[in-house]
């Protein structure tokens, strides 16, 4: 090189070391990628990532009831994301996404030089493809030899995948914060609403969202997701996605969420909780991540009808039996301090539709109150149920005080929309199945999941009183008893050796009647009539009936006559099924409560295939039949006779309701302790069951009639809008003839009553037999004689 100029050597110099330079760095990456290569996902595997999907349940009319997953996720395809959601993405974090090969040069050496100047790692260089390389395949981890797996992840991805294949994983997968991955979940939890409908501020919000979630989040940190979201419009600007007139009017917007809630009076958490723990036995933890969707037999309106009526069934219950206090009380400093008032009553979310409230000033004719959603309410003495002639209490006063933390139920009246509540100790169970089937239309196991998640449909095994009646009369009828059997309501007394004292089993009122139809007996629920019925129709008899044609555990029914009063357990789903079989015809059905699951990609996986009544045009029917487990003459009888419970007995409230097809039986247990009513018509059958969980008495007056029923006749009331009255077919055999309402014997006019019968037991006319009425039972017992049984 002697001879050239000096200038041209140290040319020649610098381009040989570049050289060298070169060929170190293409060795280095060689090397690298030999070490890293085998780490990464092979090129195959690219691009075939498994999103985790939670579970969803919906209601057989397609609303949301659950989900269930620690990721909120709904994928989307890359043509279902609008195109300035898109742009909002690729201005806030890849402007050049479209120019590189998953590698941004340009970034990554203004990263370097970045290193160079401060001697800090910083976050640039980082492509689209980068951190969908990383949000797939590594940790977060911020290491150089991440990095440099980025790097060959990225390149393989680009050359695998295409740019809008990239794309529609990245905002699938991204997390957006509060559960959210992907931008069809940050769209439904932020603004309750789907893609489509975003507006240019919301999608600029979203897509700001990625750098940090916590940090930007609109719901927890407003003024900063601002400043992000004006970021990213004004980078939209620059780089020619919008104009200016878009740019000034999403920045004049307001950032505000709209976040999705569960609608409370829909909800359904028990059944959410039954179909999990099914899902979880079928798939094990898969259910939480695969995407399924579950159907439901529940009807959403029905299930609101439902908790709506056991809500207002407990609280009435409540508001029967005193003040208990507030539930805690706020430091005075606080009571001064909005934000710490919210803070407080935060910590006690919403139960059963009651909120929490506390109390800033108590007058004599008032009460206000600051509520964290509602603002400031105030109460007048009417709205205060504790208040009154047959309470101690006289004025607010006497009941709250400045910092208390109580509870107010919103009753939607213009003139008093608030009223003062408290959260019932009492607990409830309503539960409703169609008899044609078995589909559960409705399940409320208590006041509220959130308090209390033991389920009392179906978890609760309670005594249910005389609610068990007529499955005892049913086995009546079918061993020679007719509605027209005359039975002695008289004192009996029951002699057992393991029993401190003797058995006195009385009548509800106390009182005894006498020789008394086995139709009256029902209507009125005569207690000492049913032992005689058991006693006649024999225990083990009786059980067998009961077991094989209603579907009620046999080890459940003691073997004694206090089986004839209820002192059986079951649970109120056990009572439902049974008393289908009076309410369809005499047909067996299986509750069910899933209708169908289906997988991630809309594939049924599961369809139910209940049982179905049929009684015309059965070869027709694709539906598995219902087997026939009872005497249809049998059922029509005691249907007749559990109207007429309605009409005229026990369940006279449900008259209320202006419907002549309703039949059913109120139960209730000793001292109280339970209170049922279990009632049906030809569509559906519903249990509504009150009660302590620690089998505490009720309180005086407080029977089936008065604490269970309100809420039943409050539940069918709603739950059979338009659905046409409809009796039972009546079954061939059965004769209807006038009797004497005192004997039960055929009469032929004066005060006889029509009654029905199978044919082979209407009674004997006694006039022209010579057998004259002694007033006694099929026992020969006398009409006021005191029988002790053993």
């Amino acid at each position: 090189m002697k001879g050239l100029p000096r200038a041209v050597k140290i040319l020649l110099a610098l381009f040989a070391a570049m050289t060298v330079a070169a060929v170190l760095a293409a060795a280095a990456v060689g090397v690298a990628y030999l070490y890293f290569g085998p780490q990464l996902p092979e090129a195959g595997e690219i691009g075939e990532t498994k999103l985790n999907e939670p579970m969803r349940i919906y209601s057989a009319d397609g609303r949301l009831l659950a989900e269930f997953g620690t990721e909120r996720r709904l994928p989307r395809t890359f043509d279902e994301i609008p195109r300035q959601l898109v742009q909002a993405f690729l201005a806030a974090e890849d402007d050049r996404f479209y120019e590189h090969p998953g590698v941004d040069y340009q970034g990554l050496l203004r990263a370097a030089w970045h290193l160079a100047i401060t001697g800090e790692k910083s976050q640039g260089g980082s492509t689209i493809t980068m951190q969908l390389a990383r949000n797939l395949y590594l940790t977060r981890e911020r290491t150089y030899t991440r990095k440099i797996k980025e790097i060959f992840l990225a390149l393989r991805m680009e050359a695998k995948l295409s740019k809008q294949e990239i794309l529609e994983l990245y905002l699938n997968k991204i997390y957006l914060g509060n559960r959210a991955y992907g931008v069809g979940a940050a769209a439904e939890v932020y603004y309750d609403k789907p893609l489509a409908a975003l507006t240019l501020s919301e999608c600029a919000t979203i897509a700001g969202l990625p750098k940090a979630p916590s940090h930007y989040n609109p719901a927890e940190n407003p003024e900063r997701a601002r400043s992000r979201r004006d970021y990213v419009l004004g980078r939209m600007l620059a780089q020619g996605m919008i104009d200016e007139a878009a740019h000034e009017r999403a920045l004049g917007e307001p950032v505000e969420v709209a976040a999705a809630r569960t609608d409370e009076r829909y909800s359904a958490d028990y059944v959410a909780e039954m179909v999990r723990q099914e899902m979880i036995e079928r798939f094990g933890e898969a259910a939480y991540t695969d995407g399924y969707e579950v159907v439901t037999t529940i009807d959403s309106e029905r299930q609101r009808a439902a908790n709506r009526a056991l809500r207002r069934a407990l609280l009435a219950y409540d508001r029967r039996h005193g003040w208990r206090g507030a539930e805690a009380r706020l430091a005075g400093a606080d009571l001064g301090d909005a934000e710490a008032m919210d803070r407080a009553l935060a910590d006690r979310p919403d139960a059963g539709g009651l909120v929490p409230a506390a109390v800033l000033d108590v007058g004599a004719d008032r009460v206000a109150l600051h509520t964290e959603s509602h603002g400031t309410v105030t109460l007048k003495p009417e709205d205060i149920a504790w208040l009154g002639e047959e309470s101690e209490a006289t004025k607010p006063a006497d009941l709250v005080a400045r910092g208390d933390v109580v509870r107010l139920a919103y009753t939607g009246d213009e003139a008093s929309p608030w009223v003062l509540a408290q959260i019932p100790a009492v607990q409830g169970a309503l539960v409703a199945v169609d008899p044609a089937d078995g589909a559960v239309t409705s399940l409320v196991g208590g006041f509220d999941y959130g308090l209390s998640k033991f389920n009392r449909v179906t978890q609760a095994r309670r005594q249910p009183g005389s609610a068990f009646k007529p499955f005892l009369y049913s086995a009546g009828l079918e061993n020679g008893f007719t509605p027209a059997s005359v039975i002695n309501d008289a004192p009996v007394v029951f002699d057992d050796p393991n029993l401190d004292e003797a058995w006195r089993p009385e009548n509800y009122s106390g009182r005894i009647h006498g020789p008394t139809r086995l139709r009256q007996a029902l209507v009125h629920s005569r207690n000492l009539v049913s032992i005689r019925l058991l006693r006649s129709v024999g225990i083990q008899t009786a059980i067998d009936h009961i077991s094989s044609r209603f579907g009620l555990p046999a080890d459940r029914m003691p073997r004694d006559l206090s089986l004839s009063l209820g002192s059986a357990i079951f649970t109120p789903m056990e009572m439902a099924r049974g008393y289908a079989v009076f309410a369809n015809g005499g047909f067996r059905v299986e509750p069910y409560f899933i209708a169908e699951i289906r997988d991630s990609r809309g594939e049924v996986l599961y369809e139910a295939e209940p049982v179905t009544v049929c009684r015309e045009d059965c070869e027709a029917m694709t539906a598995p039949r219902a087997p026939r487990s009872a005497d249809a003459a049998n059922i029509y009888l005691m249907d007749s006779m559990m109207h007429d419970v309605i009409r005229r007995g026990t369940g006279r409230r449900a008259m209320s309701l202006g419907r002549k097809d309703l039949a059913g039986k109120t139960g209730t247990t000793n001292e109280q302790r339970d209170a049922w009513f279990t009632g049906y018509n030809h569509a559906l059958v519903a249990v509504s069951w009150v009660g302590f969980d620690k089998l505490e008495p009720l309180g005086a007056g407080e029977t089936g009639a008065q604490a269970a029923l309100p809420m039943w006749v409050d539940f069918m009331g709603a739950a059979l809008q338009g659905v046409p009255e409809k009796e039972l077919p009546r079954p061939a055999g059965l004769v209807t003839v006038r009797i004497d309402p005192e004997t039960g014997e055929l009469a032929g006019g004066g005060d006889a009553i029509f009654e029905t019968f199978r044919a082979e037991n209407v009674p004997e006319d006694r006039a022209r037999s010579g057998n004259g009425n002694d007033g006694t039972d099929a026992n020969g017992d006398g009409g006021g004689a005191v029988e002790q049984l053993f």
